[in-house]
């Protein structure tokens, strides 16, 4: 190796290693040489579809997206020791969505190139034109498919390229290192998010909540509405919510805006145990709004038990309960449940502000014949407790027709004043309304109905 050279390769990787990042050029440590990775400035909203044609990934299903990155091109290469003198660099090209074909033709570039400037240090102009001109090179627009098939020795093929492929050699130096279309779609698919993530956390962006402009690293991007927040200002809000048991509430800040803060979004601001809460209060949620899912009604364990289907048993798999999922009472057989008038209350109100989905939800939790149950159980109550009044000493529900405002109950035969509700003396019951310091004085009659008229005054 002449000293020319060997000073002219080394002021290249030198320069190389300057320009570069450690992400983008890595040098050989065992020989002059190295690695070049040449990513593509694509236009905005670039959409590719991935077809599979291969009869050995026949379970693969196509794969179509806009992507802001794709995979990049490689180029690895090695100075012989009479370049640039006389040689050019030894080099492959590999790319994971590139087909053979297209990085031959490219291999074809980069030689004219050389050819164009021989006796000249390379490696730049080529990485230039990598970066700048393989799409319009080989004219790749959007939307591009890449219709993958396995075609012997000829490699992985464009669908348009496949009318002239027999008259195209092959050049060894072009590699695509991709076994599979699940796998260059997985590829592709992480790739441009990593790239995406590298992109949003250096670029500043203004919170519009503290009004302060951070880097993206120090931020959360809600995908489905792109809207930007600081980390600081969302981990208070998500505290709050969480604390508060909102855990369905973690909606973007920006008003009316509906877009859902992920799991991951969320374990990444908050402490794990404020996370843990969370977790827990979103699966419990979720199991709420299933029908077939009921909890234990032990205070003491509430784990989540399956419903078996056609069967009003509920049987926990921690405590070994075995409850009537309806009532939540012991098991009781083919035995009707027994509510209380609260239950029966609740579960009426529940039903009837409900939308037809809902009422749908509950008639399949709780049987159809339990609600007609509640409503109608409900519907005597409140007519009970319009039209009728409860006996002072037992609770009967009387029902008032006709006649004066003595009133003897038919369960105890209580006497007691209809007007007051208070207990009438058994020798004289009369006297309470003869007495002028009642407050029922001259009211026997009070209300009663003679002939269509109704007495305002009654007298004994």
């Amino acid at each position: 190796m002449s000293t020319e050279d060997q000073e002219a390769q080394e002021d290249e990787l030198l320069a190389l290693a300057s320009i570069y990042s450690e992400d983008e050029f890595k040098r050989a440590d065992a020989s002059p040489g190295g690695e070049i990775q040449v990513c593509l400035e694509l236009m905005s909203h670039f959409r590719i579809s991935v077809k599979n044609n291969s009869a050995a990934d026949s379970c693969t299903e196509n794969y179509e997206n806009t992507v802001s990155f794709l995979p990049p091109i490689v180029l690895n290469f090695e100075l012989p020791p009479d370049y640039p003198s006389t040689k050019p660099p030894n080099f492959t090209l590999s790319c994971k969505w590139l087909s053979p074909r297209q990085l031959t033709l490219l291999c074809q570039r980069l030689d004219d190139l050389w050819e164009d400037n021989k006796g000249c240090v390379i490696l730049f102009p080529w990485i230039q034109f990598l970066k700048e001109e393989t799409l319009e090179n080989l004219n790749i627009k959007s939307p591009y498919e890449i219709e993958v098939s396995s075609n012997g020795s000829q490699g992985w093929m464009q669908s348009h390229e496949k009318t002239h492929a027999d008259e195209v050699l092959l050049d060894r130096r072009a590699i695509q290192d991709v076994q599979s279309v699940s796998a260059l779609v997985k590829y592709i698919r992480d790739f441009n998010e990593a790239q995406q993530k590298k992109a949003f956390d250096s670029k500043p962006f203004l919170c519009n909540i503290c009004f302060t402009e951070k880097l993206g690293s120090e931020c959360t991007h809600f995908k489905a509405c792109e809207h930007v927040y600081c980390n600081t200002c969302l981990k208070d809000y998500f505290e709050i919510q969480i604390k508060d048991g909102q855990v369905h509430a973690l909606n973007c800040p920006e008003p009316k805006c509906t877009s859902v803060a992920t799991p991951s979004q969320v374990k990444n601001l908050v402490e794990e145990e404020l996370f843990s809460r969370y977790d827990r209060l979103l699966l419990q949620s979720s199991l709420d709004l299933m029908a077939d899912v009921v909890y234990c009604p032990r205070p003491s364990c509430e784990t989540p038990v399956m419903q078996e289907p056609e069967s009003s048993m509920g049987m926990c798999t921690v405590c070994q309960y075995a409850f009537c999922i309806v009532c939540k009472m012991t098991f009781h057989g083919v035995s009707p449940c027994k509510f209380t008038a609260e239950k029966l209350v609740t579960l009426r109100e529940e039903y009837l502000a409900a939308d037809e989905e809902g009422k749908k939800f509950m008639e399949k939790r709780y049987g159809k014949r339990v609600i007609q149950k509640a409503v109608e159980e409900m519907e005597s109550m409140e007519w009970l407790e319009q039209n009728s009044k409860c006996c002072p000493r037992c609770g009967t529900h009387i029902q008032k027709i006709d006649g004066c405002n003595k009133m003897t109950c038919t369960g105890c035969k209580l006497y007691f004043c209809w007007l007051c509700m208070s207990t009438l003396s058994r020798g004289n019951p009369y006297i309470h309304f003869n007495d002028s310091s009642s407050p029922c004085f001259n009211q026997l009659f009070q209300g009663m109905n003679v002939d269509g008229e109704f007495f305002d005054v009654g007298e004994v």
